[in-house]
């Protein structure tokens, strides 16, 4: 995979960077990615951090510096990253075509059954 895995859509990007802006640390960067858990096994990750790791994918978005690490980017391929300003259900949501099925609250997901080779 050489593209990065996550599209940012033009309305996340000033919410982004109202993010890195409250987080205050030099060379602080967005960090989005899977982690284990959440209502249905799978839970998104998003947040400031400004510790690199050896297997991060990266993408500059208007001056916003995003990371995906590399096990994540698998299970978000081809998502996007979007933000509403909706008062029931807004903020930063990930619109994942690898999700199968995602909780009530949209901050966690199982994914697709992937079909045996052979």
């Amino acid at each position: 995979m050489s593209a990065f895995p996550v599209t940012i859509t033009p309305a996340a990007v000033p919410h982004l960077k109202r993010a890195l802006a409250k987080d205050g640390r030099e060379g602080a960067f967005i960090r989005i990615g899977v982690k284990g858990g959440g209502c249905v096994g799978f839970e998104y990750v998003l947040k400031a951090d400004d510790q690199p790791k050896a297997i991060d994918l990266a993408t500059e978005v208007e001056g916003v510096r995003v990371v995906c690490d590399s096990k994540s980017a698998v299970y978000l391929d081809g998502a996007a990253l979007d933000y509403t300003g909706n008062l029931i259900g807004g903020g930063f949501k990930f619109e994942n075509p690898n999700a199968d099925r995602s909780c009530g609250c949209g901050t966690s997901f199982t994914v697709k059954p992937r079909a045996s080779a052979g």
